[in-house]
This record gives C-alpha cells, structure tokens and sequence, in this order.
C-alpha cells in the first residue's frame, strides 16, 4: 500500500478531486491510502438531491461548502474535528460492499482506543448503538476506492441543523439520507487526543510506522496538482455538478401569514426551474403568474431566484405579507 500525502489541505473541492483523480489516472496493482480533513462542508451522494439534504439558510450563514461526490449513499457533514480516508484498489470480484474489508484497521485502533466500535447496518460504525462513521464507495472496471468519514470531535449541532433541509414537501428520485443518531469518538476516550493524532495511529497499524520516511508514498507531482486544479474548476467547483445534477423534483413549500397563505409548487429539472404555480389566498393587486414567468429557467436557490425578482415589489403581489417572507418560500 502507498500512502497520498494530501499536502493538508481542507478545501474539501480539492480532495474529493484528488480523490478521483488518483482513481482514474493511478492504475496498476497498487493500493493507495489517503486521508483528509475538511473545512466545514456537506458532502452529497452521487445520486442525491441536494434541496432534499441540506438547509440552504444554515448552509449560508454558516459558511459550509455543499460539494457532490462520485460515490452513492448518503449526506454527511464535515468539519475539522472530522477524518476522512480514502481505500484505493485495484477492482477485484467479490471487494465492492465489502466495507468490513476497508473498516478493520479503523476500529482496531478504536478499539485500542476504549471506542466500542463495530461495523453496523450496511455501512457505518457505530459506537454505543449511535453512528461516529458512515462509508461509501465508488467502482470502476479496473479499480475501486471506499471512503468514509470518523466523527471524532465535530460540532454536532452544525451536523444536525445543516442536514435538516427547509420545511417543504419534496418529491424526488433521488436517494434520501437515513438520518441516525450520532456521536464523536472524542466522546469514548478515557484520554484526550487530536483528530491528527487518530489519524497517525491509522497510519501506524496499516504501515507499522509514523515515520513518513520509511512509508512507502505515491509521489504526486506538479502535473498531477494541475490535473486536480482543473478538475475542482470543471467540476467540484461548479454549481453544475453540486446541485445541477440533482434529479428531477417537485417542491411543495406554504405558509400561512396573518394576511393569508401561500402555497408554491416548483418543479425542478437539472437544479432550475421548470415550472411552477403560486396559490393561495392572499389579497395583492397583481398577477402571479407575472413571478411564476420571471422564474422559469432560474437556478432554484435563493440568491438566483432574488436576482430574478429584484426588480418586483412583492407586496403588489401578495399584499400585506412582508416580501422578505414570501421571498423565503419562492426562493426555497
């Protein structure tokens, strides 16, 4: 196995880029470990919604990253109280869903640890019956990775608020998050350590040493950090991949305001707007069919859909409920 050094970066665009990077680009008989530590972010599962997983509002003043990734299941949130590591192998008949196979010097060392970790359901860890891991992974004709990701000292309060999505009914084919109840490892130790620290010790049971040295390491180089570049620029990076390839959705989201309801019906279709119909029975002076043509073709979020409407006074149509309200509910 060889070791990736992923120069420390947080920028989690970047590593799943070089994540998949490696993946495509590395082939042979090797196997390749790499970890990674994100800044605050929600990662989303290849075929999953994005509208259906996250709070838009927490996501926003918050300042977390959504960013997609190649692999199925579900959301999940990371930060810098959050390991992430990456198996890289060589497809081999009989490995994918295997994840105890990826899993074992993982909780061998949380054993050592004090953690009360075994693999449970399909493709978590869990400690004390609640979740510290969820894994994913991803397969190609020659060659496969399983990753996943180790609460150890995240804030579960941002972990709970950023993956409620906005009151609303929404009905997709996408993949939906099961939402289990979690925990961080940093919760089980009898003594202190640092998500770094855990880290090493991954890296000692796999390689019998700490020493960067004496580990074998797939030497990444100028080249391969441009490809990875690119990469973030054509596709982690960009709203099209994050949120464009949702699948097709419906949003029903309403409200009730001293001065009437609202009720707006969206369909979504590649993260824009397809169409949709404004009831209710609020009292304005214009037509609101007049907003529901402004926001045909626009990018379904918030700061998209108040550009579009920037020019409207929306208490000419919905009357005395105030615009930033009714700017909330069209905007999901």
């Amino acid at each position: 196995m060889l070791f990736i050094d992923n120069r420390d970066i947080t920028d989690a665009r970047v590593n799943l880029a070089l994540e998949e990077h490696v993946l495509r680009n590395k082939v042979g008989a090797d196997d390749y470990l790499l970890f990674y530590v994100n800044a605050p972010s929600i990662i989303i599962g290849r075929n999953q919604n994005t509208i259906e997983e996250v709070n838009p509002d927490v996501v926003s003043s918050r300042g977390i990253t959504v960013v997609r990734r190649i692999s199925g299941g579900g959301a999940v949130y990371h930060d810098l109280g959050n390991l992430n590591f990456s198996f890289m192998t060589p497809s081999v008949h009989g490995r994918f869903n295997r994840y105890e196979l990826f899993t074992r010097p993982v909780i061998e060392v949380l054993h050592d640890l004090g953690v009360p970790a075994e693999l449970g359901g399909r493709n978590d860890i869990l400690a004390g019956g609640r979740k510290i891991s969820g894994n994913a992974q991803f397969a190609r004709p020659d060659r496969m990775f399983s990753h996943g990701t180790l609460l150890f000292d995240s804030n579960l309060d941002d972990v709970t608020a950023a993956l409620v999505p906005r009151p609303g009914k929404v009905e997709s084919k996408g993949v939906k998050s099961i939402r289990s109840r979690v925990a961080n490892i940093a919760e089980f130790l009898t003594e202190p350590i640092t998500v770094i620290e855990l880290r090493e010790r991954i890296i000692e049971r796999i390689f019998g040493t700490r020493d960067r040295a004496s580990i074998p390491t797939l030497e990444l180089t100028a080249e391969d950090w441009t490809e990875v570049d690119a990469l973030v620029k054509r596709k982690y990076g960009t709203w099209d991949w994050n949120y464009g390839e949702n699948p097709r959705c419906n949003v029903q989201r309403s409200q009730r305001f001293t001065a009437g309801e609202i009720d707006v019906r969206v369909n979504v279709e590649a993260g824009r707007v397809a169409g949709v119909r404004i009831f209710g029975d609020f009292m304005g002076r214009e037509d609101v069919s007049e907003l529901e043509a402004l926001m045909l073709g626009v990018r379904y979020d918030y700061e998209s859909i108040a550009a579009a409407l920037a020019g409207v006074n929306l208490e000419d149509y919905f009357g005395d409920i105030p615009a930033p309200e009714s700017l909330k509910l069209l905007a999901g």
